[in-house]
């Protein structure tokens, strides 16, 4: 019986990885557009922090936590949550939401690599194939004139590849360190380190700060969304996830991502996709389904 509750758990949480984290593209591009970035991320994951330790102590989740795993959350919550999403979001200035949405489907590329270099797996004649797809496809995306001429695009979409370096190794990093064992105790520690980080880093860049009620309804309700969805739900579905699966299968949600937020760009924010981001989505996905598909050893 237990076996079963954790697999429907599993597809649950793929799910929240897989169509809300698609989604979240969309509503930051929304929200940045009103507030600036790392306030937003601070706001965003100071508040769902907050909220998970409170929903944990009533489940009556031990909250205290040993000096090892409070520095590996803190690691998390900056690999994953200062920078990889953090300046991810900043970069959404100058690139479409469906653009950053297909940069960040590189990430299961970046955990193969990681993986070769950190633990020496060999790369499989599959593995080979989706390497050069995806570099493939990561050029065809990134040369595009248009792109190219925006100003600060160039540099935004070397942040996010960096970006996309950070939440693969936290990644593979989570899934070997020594976290609190409840991994709903671990997302909140996580957010509540990564809130305090990006709160100093919007105070030192001096972003300027104003009340909800002076933002927009449709930025009120990307926040709210964000925070609830794409924070709470769908951060601690990761969590939960990079514990009981390998890290390669959750980057499988790269797939589906870029999908959910091309659709939702297109509709929602009116965004456009040339031939060559078309082309370029399908050879870089492609390859993504040669890295994710190899036998395992």
């Amino acid at each position: 019986m237990k076996q079963n509750s954790n697999k429907i758990l599993i597809l649950f949480a793929f799910f929240a990885i897989y169509v809300i984290w698609g989604s979240t593209y969309m509503l930051n591009k929304i929200a940045v557009a009103e507030i600036p970035a790392f306030s937003l991320a601070a706001i965003r994951f100071l508040i769902a922090g907050t909220l998970i330790l409170i929903i944990a102590k009533i489940l009556k989740k031990p909250l205290s936590v040993s000096r090892k795993q409070f520095l590996n959350a803190s690691i998390a919550g900056f690999l994953f949550l200062v920078y990889g999403n953090g300046v991810f979001v900043w970069a959404l200035y100058y690139i479409d939401s469906s653009f950053a949405a297909l940069l960040a489907a590189t990430q299961p590329l970046f955990v193969l690599v990681l993986m070769r270099l950190i633990d020496g797996k060999k790369m499989q004649v599959k593995s080979i194939i989706g390497v050069v797809l995806g570099m493939l496809g990561m050029y065809l995306l990134v040369s595009q004139q248009g792109i190219s001429a925006k100003k600060g695009s160039l540099f935004a979409i070397f942040l996010m590849f960096t970006c996309v370096l950070s939440w693969s190794y936290g990644s593979i990093f989570v899934s070997k360190a020594s976290l609190p064992k409840n991994f709903f105790v671990s997302t909140g520690y996580q957010m509540i380190v990564a809130g305090v980080l990006l709160l100093i880093i919007s105070l030192g860049l001096q972003e300027t700060w104003s009340l909800p009620i002076k933002w927009s309804l449709q930025a009120q309700l990307s926040v709210v969304g964000l925070i609830l969805f794409g924070g709470i739900l769908a951060f601690t579905a990761f969590n939960f996830l990079l514990k009981n699966v390998s890290p390669e299968k959750v980057a499988t949600s790269a797939y589906v991502n870029p999908v959910v937020a091309m659709i939702l760009g297109w509709y929602v924010l009116d965004e456009q996709l040339s031939n060559q981001s078309i082309i370029a989505s399908v050879v870089l996905l492609t390859g993504v389904y040669f890295i994710t598909s190899r036998k395992r050893r």
